[in-house]
């Protein structure tokens, strides 16, 4: 076949996937500052430090890129809890095979951890740019949230609703475990929805060693208060 003489010459191999990863991670950042209209291919290109016709060499336009950076947002996220999900999943599974039901103890126990890590995630500096991009989705949702809500945020919400129903003894699928849940959810998005305000409030300057162990103490703590005023009450 004739070379195309006219067609830019893209890096191969380990060079054309670190181009790649460069402009997905860009990608999330001005996508999430600009949104979709406001995130020209130039400017997308020159934040990446990028040939114009990466863009459309790898993605096949703006919105190629844009979808494949709600993929990769949602994977890196899946990234720092992957393991434990892994887990708790196969353990649902395992007692759902036998017929056995979740101890509350148990719950409790898969649920701190699980919000121990995405608290210390959500104050880290690497989560600002996911929050703007998921920030917009939520407001306005295109098929990129339908991707991010689909591999990452259905899931680990879903499984949040099974520790909590076993908390509480209820029914995950019931309206009332879903209406706790997602308020949970929400006491923990607080930590980057309201970053500013909630270094503002704890008067920190950063997350260091001692800020993490105290948010790892909080989140033990919002576990444990789940279902206690219900179990003092029996």
């Amino acid at each position: 076949m004739k070379k195309d003489a006219n067609r830019p010459t893209m890096p191969r191999g380990d060079r054309g996937d670190a181009t790649r990863e460069k402009l997905l991670n860009i990608a999330i950042d001005v996508f999430g500052r600009y949104g979709f209209d406001g995130a020209t291919t130039r400017k997308l290109a020159d934040a990446a430090g990028v040939n114009l016709q990466a863009i459309p060499y790898y993605f096949g336009g703006k919105e190629g890129l844009y979808i494949a950076a709600a993929e990769h947002l949602a994977s890196a996220i899946g990234g720092h809890v992957g393991d434990l999900r892994s887990t708790i999943v196969s353990r649902i599974a395992e007692l759902d095979a036998a017929g056995a039901q979740l101890t509350s103890a148990e719950a409790r126990h898969y649920l701190t951890q699980m919000v121990q890590r995405m608290i210390i995630l959500f104050v880290s500096k690497q989560s600002e740019s996911w929050a703007r991009f998921i920030i917009r989705e939520q407001m306005e949702p295109t098929e990129a949230f339908r991707r991010i809500y689909g591999s990452i945020m259905g899931p680990m919400i879903e499984m949040a609703r099974r520790l909590i129903g076993a908390i509480l003894h209820d029914d995950p699928a019931s309206e009332h475990i879903r209406l706790r849940t997602l308020s949970f959810v929400g006491s923990i998005l607080v930590f980057r929805m309201a970053h500013a305000a909630v270094y503002a409030q704890l008067e920190w300057e950063t997350a260091g060693p001692k800020e993490i162990e105290t948010l790892h103490r909080h989140a033990a703590e919002l576990v444990a208060v789940l279902g206690a005023e219900k179990d003092r009450l029996s």
